[in-house]
């Protein structure tokens, strides 16, 4: 049936709430149920997803505590002999090499940076075995994306102090000190080469759950392809993936070398 433009002109002047049945008030409380709904749904998508960082970031005065504690606190004294340090600056030898270092800045489970530059540093066969691995990835259209290298070893220190107990299996005990801390341990993934992105894998960097596992079975089967790239290609070149970090590599002569303590702005 068409309305006849009196009838038509006479329901245009009808306010649309009326014209629902809706009065203002049920309309308020049904954008509030929405809302209310929504918030729930956020709410339990968070709970059931594993946290990526182990708590809460710690208050600045309580983390500026813990950087001046670990500034004054002793590296663990070692017996032996050892090769002398070498470490070279990685980019230096492959300038296609990207960085990403999350330390020097707050994208970190510690949101605060932690190094005053992004710079990445191994002992020289590190390295030169790092730049090996890029070289090879380019032929399948990938590129190394650097997150970490060397690691003085008060930093070491701070990251214990700063882990809830649980969680320390991702962090290296300051009284054996880290590989990081040797100079032959690296964080790293895979970028394109075509679009420079960063190459999706099963967990994100540094991320403190089950999915950072190198053997974790779940994510997609492009992340997990990618990931296991990643693997063949570092462990043809002498390093050995971390049981709980994909990210993590050591390389085969960690144990050549001390201990370091000595800063970025020293190097």
């Amino acid at each position: 049936m068409q309305l006849t433009q009196l009838q038509a002109s006479r329901y245009e002047r009808i306010p649309p709430r009326r014209a629902m049945g809706v009065t203002a008030g049920a309309l308020r409380g049904l954008r509030a149920a929405l809302a209310a709904g929504l918030l729930a749904t956020l709410l339990s998508a968070c709970a059931a997803s594993p946290s990526r960082y182990p708590g809460p970031a710690l208050p600045v005065s309580k983390l500026e505590q813990l950087r001046a504690d670990a500034l004054r606190a002793l590296p663990p004294d070692e017996a032996g002999e050892f090769l002398d340090a070498d470490l070279v600056e990685v980019v230096t030898l492959d300038p296609s090499l990207k960085l990403d270092v999350r330390y020097a800045g707050p994208d970190n489970f510690l949101r605060a940076p932690v190094y005053p530059e992004a710079r990445v540093f191994l002992q020289r066969p590190a390295a030169e075995a790092v730049v090996r691995v890029n070289r090879a990835l380019r032929a399948q259209g990938y590129g190394l994306l650097l997150f970490d290298g060397y690691r003085p070893w008060y930093v070491t220190w701070l990251f214990w102090e700063a882990t809830p107990n649980e969680k320390r299996n991702f962090v290296a005990d300051p009284a054996t000190g880290s590989r990081h801390n040797r100079g032959c341990a690296i964080d790293l993934s895979l970028y394109d080469l075509k679009t420079g992105l960063e190459v999706p894998m099963p967990s994100g960097y540094d991320e403190f759950s089950e999915r950072a596992h190198p053997d974790y079975e779940g994510g997609t089967p492009e992340q997990r392809a990618a990931r296991d790239l990643l693997r063949t290609a570092m462990e043809a070149e002498g390093f050995t993936v971390n049981d709980d970090e994909w990210w993590h590599y050591d390389y085969r002569d960690w144990r050549s070398y001390r201990i370091g303590t000595v800063m970025f702005k020293d190097l």
